[in-house]
């Protein structure tokens, strides 16, 4: 969605022999509607051309009747845009002779979200569901030239219209924190929930024919959904495929064929004799891969290969045409493993791909941008190539937004993105009546369906918190009404969502809620006393008080899905939507943009800890400076966070660890705003992206003080042992000389696990390195092995920076080089410099290493370019900042 040409579909129409091309042979005929439509609102006051897919957001801004919706205060002053009722229409050509065709249907991929659907004046149907796609019958209807209309109702006015009829009993919440600035009542509609604003984002409710629409004519059947899955017999010890194709099937009786599937690689090739009975046919298949033919399995990003094989799947049917299909299978099995631990009331929660446990690293999605149709294949590589080279092994597709496109999924497999799949409900209870159940079930069907052939999507997943919103009462529900509300919970979860997730896909685990307790959950009813509870299942926490640097408050979880800290995005990410009185950390625009209530205070409380607030008298310069100290408290806060959970995934204590999974939230943002984001929107890197490069890497030493202890962990995601040299180097702030220089070899860092390596008592320490005190000095240390293995050096602070003694304002300067499509920056300090940052301003790409601790004269970091620049642009634009230099 979103490309300038659509890809082509993988579906080719053969004729029969001697036939006079596809329609000749009886092969359907397929016609989008995307283009141009006219748009007009309620009382016909604005009219104009918009594009589809789209919404009517996008077209008014294209048109240039409204601004960007995301400047400024923008959101609050469209908000008459959702409140009106607006209708598409266009008309078009039958480019067929209709009488020809035994079926003539009008397919949404995707409405968004409550219309009525109309053809030359005859309604066909409603639309409800976002996450639907919807397939009229025209047939009796079309005429040599049609005029179709989508006629919108405002999503705001019909949520608010459904919780009114819900009479018998209220389902919260109402509305969202007036910090939001929210629209009321997202439970009552299938639509994306955060549009209608969240704590990071927006409010717009947006109406649009947001997928695509087509015209599909055919006789005797139509191919409708087609997907693969894997399977390993282990008895059989040999891969096998599931092919399922589902068939509209117009014909009265059954018709016979012959379905042959072909992996040429595989040396595979099958014949099946098929059946396809009439109305909603379906045919699976199981295809046995030759044994003689080595299978290479898909892994995750860091473990192995993406491996796939290029199936051809031909359908040959007694009556009408043939269908050739071209498509991707990849081998990968997934295991969800809950079992007792030695040693640990609970059960463990990890998973095993190909057999082998997996430790999950990485962060969790959210939308890209309000309005879908402007996030294009290009906006997702850039997120996700990014995810990749911050060493991310898995996202989490957070359910308060949207199913993504296929574009999504089809990159995430080819990078090795393992994704955790939510269904679309967050942060809320909802209704349980039939149309609501009715309309559910299909959107579940249609996603799984579409969905399930991606080898990247390892675990399905019913709601986002909502089995935590009932156990810890979020919503205030008297007790005595509790009852109601689990029922509802269960009917909607359990008895639809999975029952629908395991008839349609036994390939994948199915989880009811996260946070959860898993199979614990299970046997307390689905809903567990304690959904955050440590020894089952994963976690959400979030912690804006305590200090971040103190390890011990964080849990020592089976699996950490959710955690995070809030900071603002670069100066000139805000530039774009703001003017000059904005530049300030408390002006208007400054509360606006902030959705999360305190958030701007709580980041200030958060670099107070450790850091002294800035005291410019510039105005501008104390707004940048406030920014980059947030980004520098959130790098640092995460990194804590997630060292602390990935050096608890071999150990168990007080009955607690084995931790197997660190997802931070979040990865991306929607607009420009602070928020828990580690990628601005627009795709540039914060702070905490470059740090996660450095504590998601494979091979990673991990330090922190118990009781006046220094423990050093090797942690590490590599297949085999290493025999390394463990290097602890200590400098004082005052001298570019090290003060001393520890090496330990024959350190054994063992295979995907994380181990102690190195314990030394701070004050031996500072005794052995002398003139050190906790103020005056910094301990870095590194992994290093043979054939060039070596880890990042990581760093370990001994007092609070505001604190440390001996920091000298510092000279830092760059030399900029090109080299082929990459630019070379020659870094030089004079002095120690703490988190150095080198900032390009809007120049699009990112570079090799940022907010680093300088401890050299000189260092060498590279720009990668993601549009064309030049030396001169990027030395105009370059900014260097340090701690030093925020006074």
């Amino acid at each position: 969605m979103g490309r300038a040409a659509p890809p082509l579909p993988l579906l080719l129409l053969v004729a029969a022999a001697g036939g006079a091309g596809a329609a000749a042979a009886g092969g359907p005929v397929v016609r989008s509607l995307r283009g141009s439509w006219r748009l007009g609102n309620g009382n016909g006051s604005v009219v104009l051309r918009a594009e589809v897919p789209g919404c009517v957001h996008t077209a008014l801004h294209r048109r240039g009747i409204i601004q960007d919706p995301y400047y400024r205060f923008n959101d609050v002053m469209y908000r008459w845009i959702s409140l009106d009722n607006w209708t598409y229409s266009r008309t078009f050509k039958t480019p067929f002779d209709a009488s020809k065709w035994q079926k003539v249907n009008l397919v949404f991929e995707g409405v968004d979200t409550v219309a009525q659907i109309l053809i030359n004046n005859i309604t066909l149907g409603r639309t409800d569901n976002m996450f639907n796609r919807y397939s009229f019958d025209i047939t009796s209807v079309i005429k040599e030239v049609n005029f179709v209309e989508v006629r919108f109702l405002s999503a705001i006015s019909y949520a608010a219209e459904q919780s009114r009829c819900h009479k018998t009993y209220s389902i919260p919440p109402a509305c969202p924190p007036p910090v939001q600035k929210g629209e009321c009542h997202a439970n009552f509609i299938r639509k994306e929930q955060c549009s209608f604003s969240w704590d990071w984002g927006p409010s717009f409710p947006t109406q649009g024919i947001w997928k695509d629409v087509r015209i599909e004519a055919y006789n005797h059947y139509h191919l409708i959904y087609f997907s693969l899955t894997s399977f390993f017999v282990k008895s059989a010890r040999q891969w096998s495929l599931e092919i399922e194709s589902i068939f509209d099937v117009v014909s009265s009786k059954p018709i016979a064929g012959l379905v042959s599937v072909n992996i040429p690689k595989l040396q595979t090739q099958q014949t099946f004799s098929v059946k396809l009975q009439p109305g909603e046919g379906s045919i699976v298949l199981h295809v046995n891969i030759n044994k003689s033919s080595t299978v290479e399995a898909w892994w995750p990003n860091g473990h192995g290969k993406q491996a796939g094989y290029n199936v051809t799947t031909t359908f040959t049917m007694e009556a009408g045409y043939q269908i050739e299909k071209f498509s991707k299978a990849y081998f990968r099995t997934v295991e969800l493993v809950q079992e007792p631990i030695p040693g640990s009331p609970g059960l463990s929660f990890y998973f095993r791909i190909n057999g082998r446990p997996i430790f999950l690293k990485g962060s969790n999605w959210i939308p890209a941008d309000s309005f879908q149709d402007r996030v294009t294949y290009d906006t997702l590589w850039l997120l996700l190539k990014s995810a990749a080279d911050a060493n991310m092994n898995a996202l989490r597709v957070w359910g308060g937004g949207v199913y993504e496109q296929d574009e999504f999924y089809d990159i995430c497999d080819e990078l090795g993105i393992m994704i955790w799949q939510d269904f679309m409900f967050a942060c809320a209870l909802y209704p349980t009546d039939q149309n609501y159940l009715e309309s559910v079930r299909a959107e579940v069907s249609h996603q799984v369906r579409r969905l399930k052939s991606h080898p990247s999507i390892i675990l399905w997943s019913g709601n986002n918190e909502n089995e935590a919103a009932i156990a810890s009462n979020w919503f205030s529900i008297p007790y005595a009404d509790r009852e109601v509300y689990i029922k509802d919970y269960v009917m909607l979860y359990v008895k639809n969502i999975r029952e629908i997730v395991l008839t349609e896909d036994e390939s994948r685990p199915f989880i009811a809620s996260s946070p959860t307790n898993g199979l614990e959950s299970v046997k307390e009813g689905w809903l567990s006393q304690n959904p955050y509870d440590t020894h089952y299942g994963d976690t959400h926490f979030y912690d804006y008080s305590n200090d971040c640097w103190n390890w011990t408050v964080y849990p020592k979880t089976r699996f950490a899905s959710e955690y995070g800290f809030q900071s603002w995005p670069s100066f000139s990410t805000i530039e774009k939507v703001s003017s000059t009185e904005d530049w300030s950390y408390t002006s208007n625009f400054s509360l606006h943009r902030q959705h999360h209530e305190n958030g701007n205070d709580q980041m200030l409380q958060q670099i107070g800890h450790h850091f002294k607030l800035p005291q410019s008298t510039d105005p501008i310069k104390k707004f940048k400076d406030m920014i980059y100290l947030t980004q520098v408290m959130q790098a640092q806060c995460i990194k804590t966070e997630t060292e602390f959970y990935r050096f608890s995934q071999s150990e168990i204590i007080k009955g607690e660890g084995h931790t197997m999974g660190a997802l931070y939230w979040q990865l991306n943002d929607i607009w420009q705003a602070p928020s828990w984001a580690s990628l601005e929107y627009g795709g540039k890197w914060k702070l905490l992206h470059y740090f996660a490069q450095n504590f998601f890497a494979p091979l990673l030493p991990v330090a922190y003080e118990d009781k006046g202890v220094l423990y050093i962990y090797g942690v590490s995601d590599l297949h085999v042992d290493h025999k390394l040299t463990l290097r602890v180097v200590v400098h004082a702030w005052n001298s570019l000389e090290p003060v001393c220089t520890l090496a330990k070899d024959g350190v054994t860092v063992k295979a995907q696990s994380a181990v102690p390596i190195y314990k030394e008592s701070i004050n031996d320490l500072l005794e052995r390195c002398r003139n050190c005190t906790r103020k005056s000095c910094v301990i870095t240390f590194c992994l290093v092995g043979e054939h060039g293995l070596q880890s990042p050096t990581n760093h370990h602070f001994l007092s609070s920076l505001k604190d440390a003694v001996g920091l000298e304002k510092t000279q830092l300067s760059a030399s900029v080089s090109q080299q082929d499509d990459i630019y070379v920056f020659v870094l030089q300090t004079t002095a120690i410099a703490p988190f150095v940052s080198l900032d390009v301003g809007s120049i699009k790409g990112r570079f090799s290493d940022n907010g680093f601790l300088m401890t050299k004269k000189k260092k060498l970091v590279l720009f990668y370019p993601w549009e064309p620049t030049s030396v001169e642009e990027l030395q105009k634009s370059l900014t260097l900042t340090s701690l030093v230099d925020v006074v």
